[in-house]
Parts: structure tokens; C-alpha cells; sequence
């Protein structure tokens, strides 16, 4: 028996999870209903599910309407894929209506709102899963397998340096990321992936956090500076921001016309908003260290203007070392295949021994989007099994991912560290 999807959010994130019940899972995975704020981005997936899948269309249901679709539709599994801020509203109402929840990271934005999410789990006794894809990249579950065979001992420290390019890191700074209060900042909406992978890695949780983080590179103040302050709000159909390498046309992607520019009208989003413009309150620039419980210590940095993609990372433990080096394509939401999102591009991976010959570890370069690990998650979370395997990450993953960054935001403001224990009680 096919399990019945419900699709909440119909971005461009939206389509990695539609496409892969339409097109790979049909015969344990249907999707029943879609759900937005917008009736122009539901037309345009139900368009998508009819051309390409020959599916449809789906009923679609505005966001106050979630409730009936949930009666309507018979949905078992409810899929959230809109804007950070209001993920915990349709998980709350999706678990008190006896449904369980799939959700993009991160869960949510904010202690609080955390806090109502793991009381409604406990309450209900649902399920959460958090779509932690870079847990199933063949060089991430490689580190996690060194580490965890005792390859180099006990893990005293990590230093991880995360990179995001003038083209993907860019991004944030043009949509509805840019405003704190929608996405939590960098150290929340992105950094959720890289908090977890440690959690994930080190088997452990973390305990204090302490960090600096400022806005360097974009907004207005920074451009002014720099002498190159661009006056326009927005780059589609400007003539002074043809030559931006910062800006973009929504007219000039298929995709993004269909999901930003002609659904516009319904809500006045802007998609392409200028990087060195205002209203920019998120840091681009961002320093923490974590203490875990098992006594590791993280030392992390994540830029957000860096001329390529990608991360370094390189553990220190009793009885080695290891290095891990990715490169990554560069590429703009919605504005290309969506198997090129964070693909891997080169992969150096080293293990030295403390006594003993130093080796490259071989690593299978897979294929698709997030260094190969959006297939191996989908098919864990749409094959038959539907296993939940070891790679899973459940709603106490995705709190101990976002708490991290959360503190982290606390501790910009305070200049102090920041306990985790006092944040959230799970």
C-alpha cells in the first residue's frame, strides 16, 4: 500500500521531494495534495506533475486551508518546505492531526518555536524527520566510519571551515534569507547542515558555544565603503544591473520566472533584491567554537563571499588525524538542475595514523545533488523500506543542529558563551 504524501511549499526546495515520489517512488509514494501561500507557484508544480510526469493535478490548498486538505486528502506524511519561519507551524498541526512530518532544515528558527515542536512530539508521540542529505554523502559516511572504528583514537578537536562562493553564497543576501527573522541567519538555515554533520560525526551533542559574527561583504554600508554602491533595489529588468556580476534576471531562468517572477503579483516577494542593498540583517562573515559533551572541541567559520565552494574539515584525536578536502559546484536555487546543488566536484580524503603510513581513503564519487546524498536520502525515505536507518535524522537531530547556531546568534549579540542545556529542554 502506497504511504500519501502532502506537500507544504511549493518552492524551488520543493521539487527534490515531488519529483522523486512522481518519478522514482511511484509505487510506495504518492503525493496527494499540495499546499502554499501562493496559487501561482501550485499551478506551476501541478504544470511540472502534468508535463513532465503525467501526473495531476493535485488539489491545491492556501496555507489557512491546511487543516481540510489534511481531512480531505487522507495524508499520512506531511512534507514542509517553506520558508524557515513558519516550519513549526504546519509540523505542530501536522503531528496534533495524527499525521508525521518530513521537513527541510532547519526544523525551525528559534528557541521557542523549538521548544513547541519537541513538546508536540512528546505529546503526540508522531514522528519528525529532518532532511539532513550531506549524513548520506559517501565522503561524510566515510569520516563517520574512520571515526567511529576507532581509526584515530578519541577525538580531541575539529576544525571546519565552510565556503560559500559570490554565486551560491550570494543567494542568501537576494531573497527572504537576507531577514533574520525568516531564516535565522547563516548560523541557522545553513550552518544546520554542518552542525549536524559534526553531531553526526563525534556521536555526541553540543554543550557551550561561543562566537563572533558580523555583516562584512554585502549590504549597503559595506558597498558605500568600498566605493561600489549599486542604487537599484532589484536586478531583473534594470539596465544598471546588466553588468552586476552580483544580479540576477528571474526572466532569464524558466523556473525561477515561473516560481518567483509571475507569482509576484500574489505577494510582492522579490527574489533578485540587491546584495548591497538594505534591509540586509544576517552576518556574512562568522567565527564559533563549541565544547561538546564528549569533550571535543569545534573551532568553525563559515564566509559567505569566498571565490569557490566547499569545505575543509580535519579532525585531531589520540591516535591520528584526518583531512577532508571538498570542492563543490557552484549554483543558484531554482536556477538550474537541481542535481548540481552542492555536487562534488573533487574529493581528497587522508588518514594519518599517529604511528603508521598516512593514506588516501578511497572514496566512490557519487552522483547528484549535495555530494551524491539527495538519492541515498530519498531512497530512505521513499523506497519501500521506508528503513530510517542509521542516517536518519529525527526531531532531537534537528534541535541539538539548529541550537548550535541559535546560541551562536546569542553569543554574537552578548559577546558571551552561550550554555545549550538552557536553551531548550528536550
Amino acid at each position: 500500500m502506497r504511504k500519501k504524501y502532502a506537500l507544504v511549499g511549493t518552492g524551488s526546495r520543493s521539487r527534490m521531494f515531488y519529483e522523486a515520489i512522481a518519478k522514482d517512488y511511484r509505487e510506495s509514494a504518492e503525493l496527494v495534495a499540495l499546499c502554499d501561500t501562493n496559487q501561482t507557484r501550485m499551478d506551476y508544480t501541478n504544470k511540472v506533475l502534468k508535463d513532465e510526469f503525467a501526473l495531476g493535478p493535485l488539489p491545491s490548498y492556501k496555507a489557512e486551508d491546511f487543516p481540510r486538505m489534511l481531512e480531505e486528502t487522507g495524508a499520512d506524511v506531511v512534507i514542509v518546505t517553506s520558508i524557515d519561519r513558519t516550519h513549526h507551524i504546519y509540523i505542530i498541526a501536522a503531528l496534533e492531526a495524527g499525521r508525521d512530518v518530513i521537513t527541510e532544515k532547519p526544523m525551525t528558527t528559534d528557541t521557542d518555536k523549538c521548544q513547541q515542536i519537541v513538546d508536540a512530539v512528546k505529546r503526540t508521540g508522531r514522528s519528525v524527520r529532518v532532511t539532513f542529505n550531506y549524513r548520506y554523502a559517501p565522503h561524510n559516511s566515510a569520516v563517520r566510519e574512520l571515526i567511529t572504528s576507532g581509526g584515530i583514537g578519541e577525538v580531541f578537536s575539529v576544525h571546519f571551515e565552510w565556503l560559500l562562493d559570490t554565486k551560491h553564497g550570494a543567494d542568501y543576501f537576494r531573497r527572504w534569507h537576507r531577514d533574520k527573522r525568516n531564516s535565522g541567519g547563516l548560523m541557522v538555515h545553513k550552518s544546520t547542515h554542518h552542525f549536524d554533520l559534526v553531531n553526526f560525526w563525534l556521536g555526541s551533542q553540543p554543550e557551550t558555544v561561543f562566537g563572533m559574527g558580523d555583516l562584512r561583504f554585502y549590504g549597503r554600508a559595506n558597498a558605500e565603503e568600498r566605493g561600489l554602491f549599486t542604487p537599484y533595489t532589484r536586478t531583473t529588468g534594470i539596465a544598471a544591473a546588466k553588468e552586476d556580476p552580483f544580479a540576477i534576471d528571474l526572466t532569464a531562468s524558466p523556473v525561477q520566472k515561473a516560481l518567483y517572477w509571475d507569482a509576484e503579483h500574489e505577494d510582492g516577494y522579490q527574489r533578485d533584491q540587491n546584495v548591497f542593498g538594505d534591509g540586509i540583517s544576517i552576518e556574512d562573515t562568522m567565527q564559533v567554537m563549541v565544547r561538546y559533551k564528549n569533550r571535543s572541541v569545534l573551532t568553525y567559520s563559515l564566509n559567505a563571499y569566498a571565490p569557490w565552494e566547499g569545505f575543509n574539515v580535519s579532525f585531531n584525536g589520540s591516535g591520528g588525524r584526518i583531512e577532508l578536502m571538498v570542492r563543490e559546484t557552484s549554483y543558484i536555487n531554482g536556477g538550474g538542475a537541481k542535481e548540481q546543488e552542492g555536487a562534488a566536484e573533487g574529493i581528497q580524503l587522508y588518514h594519518f595514523p599517529l604511528h603508521g603510513t598516512p593514506r588516501v581513503v578511497p572514496i566512490d564519487m557519487a552522483e547528484g545533488g549535495h555530494g551524491g546524498g539527495d538519492n541515498r536520502m530519498l531512497a530512505d525515505i521513499f523506497g519501500k523500506s521506508n528503513s530510517g536507518g542509521a542516517y536518519a535524522a529525527g526531531y532531537r537531530d534537528g534541535a541539538m543542529s539548529i541550537l548550535t547556531g541559535i546560541a551562536a546568534n546569542r553569543s554574537f549579540q552578548t559577546g558571551l558563551p552561550v550554555e545549550v542545556a538552557d536553551l531548550v529542554t528536550l
